[in-house]
């Protein structure tokens, strides 16, 4: 099976149904760039796809940066003298700041106003903060519930583990034809957030079973990391095989409602520039392209000076441009299958041209050859337009060697499947050979 097989039997609604399934199994998981919360999302993850997980002990120099201390929450609340809790983790994880240092103390409402965060702009939601390189503490509410807290005394508790131990992320490289891989990158650090974090995993996991049943040109290295600090550690320890990356996309934000949005590579023209804008230009829906920006996800780590991959991003709506992004809003019911059936059908589009990609040679490079002889042309000529064999007169035309199935679609404005079939029959027909020199 190849990937354009995989998307001849595509099905939207089931495919959709599956990551949103996964994405609600992961949600109450309480996951932060390290602990047990990353590994039992990673963990299930492995159940899909045969991923291996890493342990990158607490302390490891990678490259600017260190491996921090692992983190695990227990429990955190704040609590009246009475035993309310009007702060309460197990109600939402989004409720204490990720890698809050343990804490037990009782304090006045006044002592405790500093360690709380709320959105005055959006007072219903609960924001997400975290505090990962500075050691400190607090609590997250809505403004609502800021408003609504009497003064007096509470009991403040942050039952958690801040200690040695290490960091872990998901890797699995699937073997194709080539050594040259795409790298499909997501980060999978964030608890409580449902489009930035989990439709990510859920799209990724979606994508690696199902090429893991395909023969593919490419070998494709699937990453599950903590945000940050994950893709520099796996830089820092992979940097022979980074060099092998030919192609990259960073899955982020891919079930909101929103229109597709491709985030460039550093390069700006690299193959796979081309190849993105091709497909959502081809899909004939609302999308946008933006240029490299040194601020986002990790694409910006692959993309550092040192390493220079061309690694871009595909997203729905992209990060911070959505109201309900770091907050309690962005919640199951914000992703849509569909969303995320329409995403993971465009990573195949893009995944197949990629495959398809090729140099051709014509056997028969004076003059056109004889199509109708060889069952290539119809029977009847001399109707009026542009012949329904173009695609095939193309190709046949640009079968220089020089030039790929994508360059020879664009000219054309033809779409690449258009091309990539036409290249085939003939292929079929001994008047084209495949260039070995790509």
């Amino acid at each position: 099976m190849t990937i354009a097989d995989l998307l001849a039997s595509f099905d939207a609604a089931r495919a959709g149904a599956e990551m949103h399934g996964l994405m609600e199994e992961l949600f109450p998981v309480p996951r932060s760039i390290t602990g047990d919360g990353l590994r039992a999302t990673l963990k299930r993850v492995a159940g899909a796809v045969p991923l291996t997980l890493h342990e990158v002990p607490t302390g490891t120099p990678v490259f600017d940066w260190t491996v921090p201390r692992e983190w695990n929450l227990r429990d955190a609340y704040v609590a009246d003298p009475s035993g309310r809790r009007w702060i309460d983790a197990r109600r939402s994880t989004l409720h204490v700041v990720g890698y809050s240092i343990p804490v037990r103390a009782r304090l006045s409402l006044a002592e405790l106003r500093p360690h709380l965060h709320a959105l005055p702009e959006h007072p219903t939601r609960v924001p997400f903060r975290t505090s990962y390189y500075r050691e400190t503490w607090g609590f997250c509410l809505s403004q609502q519930q800021l408003d609504r807290l009497p003064d007096g005394e509470y009991e403040v508790v942050i039952d958690a583990t801040l200690a040695d131990g290490s960091l872990t992320y998901g890797e699995w490289l699937h073997e194709g034809e080539r050594r040259e891989e795409i790298l499909i990158s997501t980060h999978c650090c964030h608890p409580a957030l449902a489009n930035d974090n989990l439709s990510g995993i859920a799209l990724a996991t979606a994508l690696g079973k199902r090429l893991a049943r395909c023969r593919t040109r490419y070998s494709y290295r699937f990453l599950f990391i903590p945000g940050t600090i994950g893709s520099i550690t796996w830089l820092a320890r992979n940097q022979g095989t980074a060099r092998r990356i030919a192609h990259g996309l960073v899955v982020v934000c891919v079930g909101d409602a929103g229109r597709l949005t491709y985030k460039k590579t550093r390069r700006g023209d690299a193959e796979l520039d081309r190849v993105v804008a091709h497909v959502l230009r081809e899909s004939r829906k609302d999308h946008e392209v933006v240029e490299f920006f040194p601020w986002g996800y990790d694409e910006r780590q692959y993309s550092s000076p040192g390493f220079n991959l061309p690694v871009g991003s595909l997203s729905r709506t992209p990060h911070g441009k959505y109201p309900e992004y770091h907050t309690s809003a962005d919640d199951l019911a914000f992703v849509r299958p569909e969303s995320l059936a329409d995403s993971l059908a465009t990573y195949l589009e893009i995944l197949a041209v990629l495959e398809g990609n090729q140099r051709y040679r014509s056997t028969n490079p004076k003059c056109e050859p004889q199509l109708g002889k060889r069952g290539l042309y119809r029977a009847v000529g001399g109707q009026p337009g542009m012949p329904e064999e173009l695609p095939l007169l193309w190709m046949l035309n640009l079968a220089d060697g020089q030039h790929t199935l994508l360059e020879v679609a664009e000219r054309a404005r033809l779409p690449f499947a258009d091309v990539r079939r036409a290249a085939d029959a003939l292929v079929a027909a001994g008047l084209l050979v495949e260039d070995g020199s790509r």
